[in-house]
């Protein structure tokens, strides 16, 4: 699906990006990737996310997908600036 999105955050130099929202096992993962490969610095707020129990269909309950995500974020490799992290929201509001 094409936005307009890429173009409103380049016409804003917008250059950090910060995640938070539902299905942490679609959305938001989708997010972090999609903000890091195109070179924004990614901060998903550990506890502002959340998903659907799909576990009824063999997958992790959500507690389990929540800590994956926030585990692997931090993870992804660093290009430039402080790099992908997960941050609890107490730690978010002192970073504005």
């Amino acid at each position: 699906m094409d936005t307009t999105l890429a173009g409103v955050l380049a016409l804003a130099c917008v250059g950090y990006v910060v995640v938070a929202g539902a299905q942490t096992d679609a959305c938001i993962r989708s997010t972090i990737h999609g903000a890091f490969t195109r070179g924004y610095d990614v901060t998903l707020v550990s506890d502002a996310h959340s998903t659907s129990d799909l576990s009824g269909m063999g997958a992790p309950v959500p507690d389990q997908v929540i800590v994956h995500t926030n585990l692997y974020c931090p993870l992804l490799p660093v290009s430039a600036g402080p790099g992908p992290r997960a941050v609890p929201p107490a730690s978010w509001a002192q970073m504005r």
